[in-house]
């Protein structure tokens, strides 16, 4: 009787040592688990015309809208922001877009550490008149974010990290994701 219990003891002890991980004499690549990050929207590689998207997400009613521009070569993200800063061109203000960025947020700059875009805010002035501030940073960091060189993006004032409100209205100094906004964007 006591060979029947320890047979199959000793069957799962043989069977859970076997299931370790085994001893490397050195480092090992590791390859990143599919799904484990968003994948980007944007090709970094141009098409067979050479040109590739630059993405906006501009305002349409109290929404965010994904616009894509073809260009000719993908700008840094402080030149992209000062694309999005400059608002819809006139086809697409035909098509109802506009911003929420003038007299909203004042933007000073942008820069890239890795894939974190930091966006350099200034006090806006008190004669804005206008509330809109979700959508503004909204834009912001929905525009970068669609770029495959963006993955988050961190907003500062006076070198310090700026609270910046999200789309369900709660405030966050962290860096934010088109994910914060997604109640924004069409579905």
């Amino acid at each position: 009787m006591s060979r029947r219990r320890l047979l199959p003891a000793l069957l799962a002890v043989g069977l859970l040592a076997g299931c370790g991980v085994p001893v490397d004499d050195e480092p090992r690549p590791v390859q990143t688990p599919p799904g484990a990050f968003p994948t980007p929207t944007v090709s970094s590689t141009a098409d067979g015309d050479g040109r590739v998207d630059e993405p906006f997400c501009f305002v349409r009613d109290d929404g965010l809208v994904v616009v894509k521009r073809r260009v000719d070569g993908l700008p840094g993200v402080d030149a992209h922001l000062q694309h999005l800063l400059a608002g819809p061109d006139g086809g697409e203000r035909s098509q109802g877009l506009a911003t929420a960025l003038p007299g909203t947020v004042a933007v000073a700059g942008a820069t890239l550490a890795g894939t974190l875009a930091t966006v350099d805010v200034r006090q806006a002035g008190e004669e804005t008149g206008r509330n809109d501030e979700v959508l503004a940073f909204g834009q912001i960091v929905c525009s970068l974010t669609q770029r495959p060189d963006v993955y988050s993006v961190a907003f500062r004032r006076d070198g310090q990290p700026l609270e910046v409100p999200r789309a369900d209205g709660s405030l966050s100094a962290l860096p934010l994701t088109a994910a914060d906004y997604r109640p924004l964007l069409p579905r």
